[in-house]
């Protein structure tokens, strides 16, 4: 997991071959004024979704990981907050993985949570499960999908 300012993005491009394409995509829009949605970049190794998310606590979360996509999450209007926890130490899973979704869930709630401003990104690795969108009232946001 890497938290850090959308300004320092350009520290990260060489983590990964599409993050340069991440980095030109965020940097050339106004990421407040996009429309919900899917935006594709390139094909379906790098997508972006917007969407606005409902009010969450912390009790209500749920920890995901993936298996075939890192998540850049993004929010736009509010403060998030996201729960961590390493996949290998998670509880029993509650879902198994779909690998039409990419995604699987678990039990329990996560061990450490931060708060993520506008401006302020986090990218999970498949390594990192996470139980995203905890809000007092629902955020617009973005996730930025990238194959591994």
């Amino acid at each position: 997991m890497i938290i850090d300012t959308l300004e320092n993005f350009n520290k990260y491009i060489s983590l990964h071959p599409l993050f340069k394409k991440v980095a030109v995509f965020l940097s050339s829009h106004n990421l407040s004024e996009l429309e919900y949605g899917n935006i594709e970049l390139e094909g379906k190794e790098l997508f972006v979704k917007v969407a606005q998310t409902k009010p969450k606590s912390k009790e209500d979360g749920r920890l995901e990981s993936h298996k075939l996509f890192i998540d850049i999450q993004i929010p736009l209007s509010d403060k998030e907050i996201m729960g961590h926890t390493m996949t290998k130490d998670c509880q029993s899973v509650l879902v198994p993985y779909d690998d039409s979704k990419d995604v699987m869930f678990f039990d329990g709630l996560a061990e450490n949570y931060v708060t993520i401003h506008p401006g302020m990104f986090v990218i999970f690795f498949p390594q990192d499960a996470h139980a995203p969108e905890i809000s007092m009232n629902g955020i617009k946001k973005m996730v930025i999908k990238v194959r591994k």
